[in-house]
């Protein structure tokens, strides 16, 4: 079987820049586990507010930020910041912008209630994230995804960048957690996340409706090569959209011990 060497993480989430939660801290230790199994790995999470700047010594990287992002007709500067975790050599990217990520908290206020411009903070994400990717010059052969906010990226690299050498060959691995969002993304969100390579095909499911957890979960495994539930408990109408769409999946594993399931999972796609 063929060994995967680079592996993308792209994680909502990633402890400690973030409080402890079950995708901050596979955001954390999953990467190092893979490193420290003879793979290299990269990993980028938003820049959200409650990122705490100085304590966690990030900085700006000049030659990596300056480029705008146009969404719903709107210029977006994006801004790339990095930072590094020491005991685990782990190098983390941050995507940043002053519209979408200056807010003190990550995808609700203090009332717990969500923001309504979630759903365009999801596409300047990872719009970002495939950017910066290509600027660092680094082809990974797997993309692992994890958090209902990285759930674009199985579409943009399986559609607007699957001609673009640093990812026509990447596998995209989905990880499906218990964290859903309450909020509906808004029903421009099909043709705001548009770009070229982009069919009315590739988003009739998601058109000019308002999108909830489980239909952007779908959407995201539609263009996936494979999933993995990493909950323990998981949205059953998602739970039954993978079993019904026969892709790989890799049931839960022990969060003590998944390390090497996911990387045999990885290694298995390609």
């Amino acid at each position: 079987m063929k060994k995967v060497n680079k592996v993308l993480y792209i994680s909502q989430e990633i402890f400690p820049y973030l409080p402890e939660s079950e995708i901050a801290n596979m955001g954390r230790f999953l990467p190092q586990a893979v490193q420290d199994r003879g793979r290299e790995t990269r990993t980028f999470m938003p820049k959200f507010g409650a990122v705490n700047e100085r304590r966690n010594q990030l900085h700006e990287v000049i030659r990596l930020s300056g480029m705008n992002l146009i969404i719903d007709d709107t210029d977006h500067p994006l801004i790339i910041k990095v930072a590094s975790i020491q005991a685990a050599r782990l190098q983390v990217y941050f995507i940043d912008n002053e519209d979408y990520f200056h807010r003190k908290n990550t995808v609700a206020d203090d009332n717990g209630e969500e923001y309504v411009d979630n759903d365009e903070r999801t596409i300047f994400f990872i719009r970002g994230v495939m950017e910066t990717v290509k600027k660092l010059r680094w082809t990974p052969d797997v993309i692992h995804c994890e958090g209902w906010m990285t759930a674009l990226a199985p579409l943009y690299i399986k559609k607007a960048y699957n001609q673009d050498p640093f990812f026509k060959n990447s596998k995209v691995v989905y990880s499906v957690f218990g964290d859903e969002f309450k909020k509906p993304f808004r029903p421009s969100f099909a043709e705001n996340l548009r770009l070229e390579g982009i069919e009315d095909d590739d988003v009739k499911n998601i058109r000019n409706k308002e999108l909830d957890f489980a239909e952007l979960t779908k959407f995201a495994i539609d263009f996936s090569d494979g999933v993995i539930q990493s909950s323990k408990e998981i949205n059953p109408k998602v739970l039954k959209y993978v079993k019904e769409k026969n892709i790989n999946f890799l049931e839960y594993q022990d969060p003590e011990d998944y390390a090497d399931d996911y990387v045999r999972f990885y290694d298995s796609l390609v």
